[in-house]
């Protein structure tokens, strides 16, 4: 594909962890048969969505009624079938304490991790992010908590969730490793992290860019509270290239030269499958910029 904008190879995750460009988020595993999980479990991983991201607060929406409940499940999943933990990388996000609502001072924070990894029955987090940042602790006593949590083998990398740039190299600064990862909303719809720096920022530093909602939370498949301009553009691209507008709208998140794994919440298996579809996009720079103009409704200059 010598015009797309799209390398569908998998990713590095620091030093020894790679991912494929798609991953599987569990913020919806909630409510539903256990048997249903491993299911989807098993067509993300299939299809070669290997990174698992999850968080402690995960099962106070989409049909939840607790805090951790997310993890509960992935955990009684990996319990009955512990052949799947080989095959992906584990992530996990805290710091989000309702009613706090956040809290990621040293001693919160590694109750946390260690609550995650009770609940999902696992010796290691490959990767542990901090949720959302906690504007009242010190970088440098987050990072001394998560260095011991790395010092003590139950997190391998870290990551922020949520970070401005300016955040994120405030915790970069006091870490004796490097940041992996960060984990900003990014769609066709909502273009904040490629203007404020986020992904430029990951350009510098080698971090991994983990796009959360690139369907803009389903807005961009049903097409509600989105600029009808946006989707007349993805419309128009997707029949180009023969496929969904869904698809087209994620591998528009996916032609960024940071190189973002989209984060896929579909509870859907055969979604799952069409998501997939958007590594052999063709997407090329003219209609990467065409997307953007509908997005931002103004011409760029």
């Amino acid at each position: 594909m010598p015009d797309s904008l799209i390398n569908p190879d998998p990713v590095a995750l620091g030093a020894d962890l790679r991912v494929g460009r798609l991953a599987f988020g569990c913020w919806r595993l909630v409510g539903r048969p256990e048997s249903q999980y491993q299911e989807l479990l098993e067509t993300a991983l299939g299809l070669g969505m290997n990174l698992v991201d999850t968080a402690d607060v995960y099962g106070l929406d989409w049909g939840g009624a607790s805090f951790g409940e997310a993890e509960a499940n992935l955990g009684r999943v990996l319990a009955s079938a512990p052949q799947l933990r080989e095959q992906m990388v584990l992530a996990t996000k805290g710091g989000i304490i309702p009613p706090t609502p956040y809290d990621s001072s040293p001693s919160a924070i590694t109750a946390a991790c260690e609550a995650s990894l009770a609940r999902l029955g696992a010796d290691v987090i490959d990767l542990y992010q901090i949720h959302r940042p906690d504007l009242f602790v010190h970088p440098a006593d987050l990072a001394e908590a998560l260095t011991a949590l790395r010092d003590q083998g139950k997190i391998r990398e870290v990551g922020v969730s949520n970070f401005t740039p300016r955040q994120h190299e405030a915790l970069a600064a006091h870490l004796p490793f490097p940041l992996v990862s960060t984990q900003p909303e990014y769609s066709a719809a909502e273009l904040g992290a490629l203007r404020d720096g986020t992904l430029d920022l990951c350009l510098r530093d080698s971090v991994v860019p983990l796009a959360w909602s690139p369907l803009a939370g389903g807005r961009l498949a049903s097409g509600n509270d989105v600029r009808p301009e946006l989707i007349a553009a993805l419309d128009r691209l997707a029949h180009h290239h023969g496929t969904s507008r869904t698809t087209l709208a994620i591998a528009f998140v996916l032609a960024h030269p940071s190189r973002p794994v989209a984060i896929l919440g579909s509870q859907n298996p055969e979604r799952l499958a069409d998501a997939a579809e958007a590594l052999s996009v063709a997407l090329d720079r003219a209609e990467a910029y065409a997307i953007i103009e509908a997005s931002e409704g103004v011409p760029l200059p």
